[in-house]
Parts: structure tokens; C-alpha cells; sequence
């Protein structure tokens, strides 16, 4: 039986619509995997809690190349309790690991603002490692609305 050109690009279409579907939720799944890989690298093992982490980001980003994030977190910054690192997270992007800041009592203050590229709708994740060797996290979900996938 000779195929038509129709038949052809209807089982064109139909393959590429299966290898989507097969394909999208692995990748999501990947981008879950990725974020908790670095966060397991992070921590070393210890316990993450909520909580002295206050991590600002827009409900909605109308642009995802430039979304505006600002962190702060809750620490005396003595030589006894301060902030040594914090990382920011963008559970949704290909490569998760958006920035990594480092603090020492000199700062005074464990605080940042900076702009992140979202690839689309996604949680925002700032973990904080205390001197003490104690986690704290906190995150948000930042709706992007053009630049990434449409939300």
C-alpha cells in the first residue's frame, strides 16, 4: 500500500507528538533531580529548615530574562553566628544553580538583590548555611509570563 504525502505527515505529526509526550515529563523530572542534587551538595547531609531566610521575588514576572530577587537573612553577623553562603536555586531551569554568595561577620549584613533569567514558571529557592553548620531556607514560585515558556 503506497503511502500519500498525507499519510506521511500525519504520522509525522503523530510520532514527534508521542516523543513529546514521553520526553517532557522526564525532563521535569531531571530539573527536580538537578535542584535536589545541589541541594544534598550544599548541605552535606544536614538538616534544612524554614524559616530566618526572607527571600523577596515578584508573583509574577512579566519578563523571564530579567526577574528581580533579593534576599536577607536573619543573623547577628558576630564571630560567633554568621552567614557563611547562600545559594539561590531556580528549580526550572535547565542548569538550577542561579548564584552563590559568600559572607564573612566583616559584612555586617547577609543581604542581596540581583536580576535572574527564568526559563518559565518555577520555584525560587535561597538556602543560607549558618557558622554553626545549620540550613535555612525559604522559596517562592515566580509565574513568568513572556520571555521563558509562557507560564
Amino acid at each position: 500500500m503506497p503511502l500519500s504525502r498525507r499519510r506521511l505527515i500525519q504520522l509525522g505529526l503523530g510520532g514527534t507528538a508521542a516523543a513529546a509526550l514521553n520526553v517532557a515529563p522526564a525532563l521535569a523530572a531531571s530539573h527536580g533531580e538537578k535542584t535536589q542534587a545541589a541541594i544534598d551538595a550544599f548541605t552535606n547531609g544536614a538538616a534544612v529548615t524554614e524559616g530566618r531566610v526572607t527571600l523577596v521575588t515578584p508573583e509574577i514576572a512579566e519578563n523571564g530574562n530579567t526577574v528581580p530577587i533579593e534576599f536577607s537573612i536573619d543573623s547577628p553577623m558576630t564571630e560567633d553566628d554568621y552567614v557563611t553562603d547562600v545559594i539561590v536555586l531556580a528549580d526550572g531551569n535547565p542548569n538550577p544553580g542561579v548564584a552563590t554568595f559568600h559572607f564573612m561577620p566583616i559584612n555586617g549584613a547577609a543581604t542581596a538583590k540581583t536580576r535572574i533569567r527564568l526559563a518559565k514558571t518555577q520555584d525560587v529557592v535561597a538556602l543560607a548555611k549558618m557558622s554553626d553548620g545549620s540550613i535555612h531556607m525559604a522559596s517562592n514560585n515566580v509565574k513568568v509570563t513572556i520571555g521563558g515558556c509562557g507560564g
